[in-house]
C-alpha cells in the first residue's frame, strides 16, 4: 500500500513538473502595473508601508491600519490611451476590531482592436463594412483577509504584526476567439516598530493557472488556414511564485513635517529577467519609494524603479547599451476621510520616453460605532 502510494505520489509530481515545463511562466503581468497614484508616484514600493484600502493589491496586512471602511478609484491610460487600467478596491474592518475584509477588482484592456479576418471577400475584393472591432482585456479579482496581532502595546517599544492573504480569481479575453479562467493564493505580513516597518508579500505561493480555450467558427478557422496561421486548440500559463521583501523608516522630523522611506526587492522565479540582478532561475529587481508629509494632510512623493539594461537608440551599431529606468514623483491631499493623489510616471526612460498621468481617489465610509448594551 505505501509502496503504491510513493509510485502515485511521484507520477503526480511528475506530471505536475512536465506541465510547468510545457507551459508558459511568463505571464500575467497586468498584475505587476500598481494599483493607486500614491504607490505609483513611489515607485511601487509600497509592501512595508501601505495602510489603507490598496493594500489588498500590494500586501494584504496592511488593511489592518484601517479603522473605518474605505473605498478607491483610479484610472490610467497608457500608450497614449491605447491601453486602459482600472482599478477599484473597498475594505470593511470587522466589529472584532482586528480583522478586516476587502475586495479588490482589477481591468486592463485594448479596446477597438480591429478584426480584419473579413476585410477580403472570397473574389478577392476589399469590403471595409466587414471589418469589426473586439477587446483584449484581462481581470483580476482579489478577495482579501487580515489580522492584526498586538505584541506589545507599551509607549516607545510598541510592537505590532499583522498579517494577510489573498485568493484572487483571474479571467482573460481576447474578442469571442479566447477565454482563459486562472487561480491563484497570495500571503503578506507586516512587522511594526515604533520607527520601523519590515513587510514580506509573497505572490502566487502555489503558482497560478491560466487554462486557455479557444473558440473559433469553422469560418473563421478556414481563413486562419488559408492565411497559414496556427490555429489553436488549448493552452496553459503559469505563473511562478514572487517574493517581495520590504523595509521602511517613518519618522517625524518636525512638528508639522513626516518623512517616510521604503526600500524593497522583488524577488521572481520564472527565469532570467532584465533587471539589476539576474540569474538563470532568480532575478532581483529592486525599487525606492519616498513620501514626505505636511500635517498628514499635503503630501509629496517620489520614487525610482524597473532599474535594467537596454540597447542605446542613439547607437546605430546596436553595441552600446545604457542603464535605464523608470523614475516617479506624485503629490497628494486629504482632507474630511478623502484623499487625491496623483502620480506621474515615465514608462521608457530613453529618447522618446512615455509618460503617463495616474489620479486615484480614497473615500473613507461613513459608519456608525455601536453604542455598548447596558
Amino acid at each position: 500500500m505505501q509502496r503504491s502510494f510513493m509510485w502515485i505520489s511521484c507520477c503526480l509530481m511528475l506530471a505536475y513538473y512536465q506541465g510547468i515545463g510545457q507551459a508558459r511562466t511568463y505571464v500575467n503581468e497586468f498584475l505587476n502595473l500598481g494599483a493607486g497614484a500614491r504607490g505609483l508616484a513611489m515607485g511601487t514600493a509600497q509592501v512595508a508601508v501601505t495602510d489603507n484600502v490598496t493594500s489588498g493589491y500590494w500586501n494584504p496586512a496592511g488593511l489592518t491600519q484601517l479603522d473605518a471602511p474605505q473605498l478607491s478609484l483610479m484610472h490610467a491610460a497608457y500608450f497614449s490611451g491605447i491601453g486602459n487600467y482600472d482599478f477599484a478596491s473597498a475594505a470593511f474592518p470587522l466589529s472584532s476590531q482586528h480583522d478586516v475584509l476587502g475586495v479588490t477588482l482589477l481591468r486592463f484592456a485594448v479596446d477597438d482592436i480591429p478584426n480584419t479576418l473579413y476585410l477580403v471577400n472570397p473574389d478577392g475584393s476589399v469590403n471595409y463594412d466587414q471589418v469589426t472591432t473586439f477587446s483584449a482585456a484581462d481581470y483580476a479579482l482579489l478577495c482579501s483577509y487580515a489580522r492584526n496581532i498586538p505584541l506589545n502595546q507599551s509607549g516607545d517599544d510598541a510592537r505590532t504584526l499583522q498579517v494577510g492573504g489573498n485568493v484572487k480569481i483571474i479571467h482573460r479575453v481576447v474578442g469571442s476567439f479566447a477565454s482563459s479562467w486562472g487561480f491563484g493564493l497570495d500571503a503578506g505580513l507586516q512587522y511594526r516598530l515604533p520607527h520601523w516597518i519590515f513587510g514580506l508579500m509573497l505572490k502566487d505561493i502555489t503558482t497560478t493557472f491560466n487554462a486557455w480555450t479557444f473558440h473559433f467558427t469553422d469560418a473563421e478557422k478556414q481563413i486562419l488556414f488559408l492565411t497559414e496561421n496556427d490555429i489553436p486548440v488549448k493552452s496553459t500559463e503559469i505563473t511562478m511564485p514572487q517574493l517581495i521583501p520590504a523595509v521602511a523608516w517613518d519618522m517625524q522630523i518636525h512638528q508639522k513635517w513626516h518623512v517616510l522611506i521604503e526600500t524593497d526587492i522583488a524577488v521572481t522565479t520564472d527565469g532570467k529577467r532584465n533587471t539589476l540582478i539576474s540569474g538563470k532561475k532568480i532575478s532581483l529587481d529592486p525599487r525606492m519609494g519616498l513620501e514626505l508629509s505636511y500635517r498628514h494632510m499635503v503630501f509629496v512623493r517620489a520614487g525610482i524603479s524597473h532599474l535594467q539594461r537596454t540597447q542605446d537608440d542613439a547607437d546605430t551599431t546596436g553595441r552600446h547599451q545604457i542603464w535605464i529606468s523608470q523614475p516617479a514623483v506624485g503629490a497628494g491631499f486629504q482632507v474630511k476621510g478623502f484623499q487625491l493623489s496623483y502620480a506621474f510616471t515615465n514608462l521608457a526612460n530613453q529618447s522618446q520616453p512615455l509618460y503617463s498621468h495616474i489620479f486615484s481617489l480614497d473615500i473613507d465610509i461613513p459608519h456608525k460605532k455601536k453604542s455598548a448594551a447596558y
